[in-house]
């Protein structure tokens, strides 16, 4: 099968601009981690809450009562009375939630990468944290992609960056460090922790690709496998 997500997040980048400091991008791919669940039926709890729209994907983030860092995309039981919404073509509905039953985090490491991997690695362990005060047993979800592309160019208004390999280091001479590093510090916080490797250098044509695809989707698959064991085992 093809996975919805890995679609999307090769989206981001093919034919157009990546634009880092877009906070709607994460919801977005996130989003379609629920698809690709609710596609694989490997969890008959999560089809059967999907279904019948008893648990929804809550639009702000967060549940009803309770104050909390906002996540990229929060999956859980739908408050009494709430109409939920649907949009064509996504199964998973739209709502106000009083739990959380699944939580995610979407991470992009494009360029720079040391100099943002405190701060990453940081929020990844901060959202873990709040999805838990909600209480109950969310299934925690850290989504982190990594540019292994040879070069980069960023873009913030009219103005671009462009990594020269010496001062502004090339993705590809970060890639590897920066993923260890990350994973060293962060995986002991998620229940699922997917590392999507991949190169996009952000220039004309605007190409994407996977370092590898059919490991990348080998990889996703038996994440989704164990996400959806887990939310049979706890819900």
């Amino acid at each position: 099968m093809s996975y919805k997500l890995l679609t999307e997040f090769g989206e981001l980048f093919r034919g157009k601009k990546y634009l880092h400091r877009d906070s709607s991008q994460g919801d977005r791919i996130a989003t379609f981690m629920y698809e690709d669940l609710f596609d694989l039926a490997m969890s008959k709890k999560f089809v059967a809450a999907v279904s019948s729209k008893s648990s929804v994907l809550n639009t702000a983030n967060r549940a009803v009562g309770k104050s909390a860092r906002r996540g990229d995309a929060t999956f859980g039981a739908r408050v009494p009375h709430d109409v939920a919404t649907t949009v064509p073509g996504i199964a998973v509905a739209f709502g106000k939630v009083a739990t959380i039953e699944i939580g995610a985090e979407v991470k992009i490491l494009a360029k720079a990468m040391r100099k943002q991997l405190d701060r990453v690695c940081s929020d990844l362990d901060k959202q873990v944290a709040e999805f838990k005060k909600q209480g109950g047993k969310p299934v925690c979800v850290g989504i982190v992609g990594v540019n292994w592309a040879d070069s980069y160019t960023g873009y913030e208004g009219r103005r671009k960056f462009a990594t020269d390999g010496k001062k502004n280091k090339h993705p590809n001479q970060e890639a590897q460090s920066s993923e260890r590093d990350l994973v060293d510090r962060v995986k002991a916080s998620f229940d699922e922790l997917i590392v999507l490797r991949f190169r996009a250098s952000n220039i004309k044509p605007f190409d994407f690709y996977w370092v590898d695809q059919k490991k990348t989707e080998d990889l996703y698959a038996a994440a989704l496998v164990r996400i959806s064991r887990e939310y049979e085992a706890r819900f």
